[in-house]
Order: C-alpha cells, then sequence, then structure tokens
C-alpha cells in the first residue's frame, strides 16, 4: 500500500471463556512472547502485553491491512491450539468478543504502565469494575450482563 500512512493505536482486552483462571504464571511466560510474534508475522505492533490469570490487555499497533476483529479472532485461534498442545490445557479457550479502545501517540506512556501494572492494579479492581471504569471514560453503551463474560 504505497502512501498510505496511518498512527493506529488500539488498547484490546479480552478474557478466558467463562473467565477460567486458566492462564498460569508458566504459561504466561511463553504467550505473551508468542502472542507478540504472532502480530509481528501479521504487521502489526505490541507496545505492551499483561494480565492476570483469567484476561489480557494489549497495545497494539495496527496495520492497516487487517481489521481489528480479524487480527484478534487470529490470535485467539492461534494461541488456544498451541496453549492445548504446548501445556496440555484441554478445556482452554478465550471468551468470544473483547474490547478495543483507540489512543493517540500522547496517550502510549500512560496506557503502556497500566498495561505493564495488571497484577498489581487487580489485587484491588477486578475485571468487572476496571471494564465498567474503562467503558464510562469511552462513553461506551454496554451491557453489564455480558462485559467480557464468554456469552456467545
Amino acid at each position: 500500500m504505497a502512501n498510505t500512512y496511518t498512527q493506529i493505536f488500539l488498547h484490546v482486552v479480552f478474557s478466558v471463556k467463562n473467565r477460567e483462571s486458566l492462564i498460569s504464571q508458566e504459561i504466561e511466560t511463553e504467550l505473551y512472547p508468542y502472542i507478540c510474534g504472532a502480530c509481528i508475522n501479521r504487521k502489526h505492533h505490541v507496545h505492551a502485553i499483561g494480565g492476570v490469570h483469567d484476561h489480557i490487555h494489549m497495545l497494539i499497533g495496527m496495520h492497516p491491512s487487517e481489521s481489528i476483529s480479524d487480527l484478534i479472532k487470529a490470535l485467539k485461534i492461534q494461541s488456544t491450539l498451541w496453549i492445548k498442545e504446548k501445556f496440555g490445557v484441554a478445556n482452554f479457550a478465550w471468551q468470544s468478543g473483547f474490547a478495543a479502545f483507540s489512543y493517540s501517540k500522547s496517550q502510549l506512556p500512560q496506557v503502556i504502565n497500566y498495561i505493564n501494572h495488571q497484577k498489581e492494579h487487580h489485587k484491588v479492581v477486578s475485571l468487572d469494575n476496571e471494564m465498567e471504569t474503562i467503558m464510562q471514560r469511552s462513553g461506551l453503551d454496554y451491557n453489564k450482563d455480558y462485559l467480557l463474560k464468554g456469552v456467545d
């Protein structure tokens, strides 16, 4: 795509289906580099990735050749198969939806810091409360009953 210039930064959040605590420290240690590599292979850049036992956050510099929906779908499929094969977690699955929020370049340091400190953050804030706060700050309408619950 000659003469195409973009600056697309998205904070993406998705959780393990039914919010099961299936991302152990062992899995996490290898999962994040795996997902980053998958993004690079698709021409995207991961500026930050972090999370806890039941969900992850990513700050992605998106390449315009692929939609966010197609990227997240591919990442979920690839990482699910990889986790099942490599770690033997037969029941592993990601929930069907995701949340994505756009940010400007000037906001990246704050978002990166936020993502890099997810473990500390979730010692005091639940995922439900976190998502509600982000949704409200973003001015998005949402249904609290389905907010990253893994309901198809």
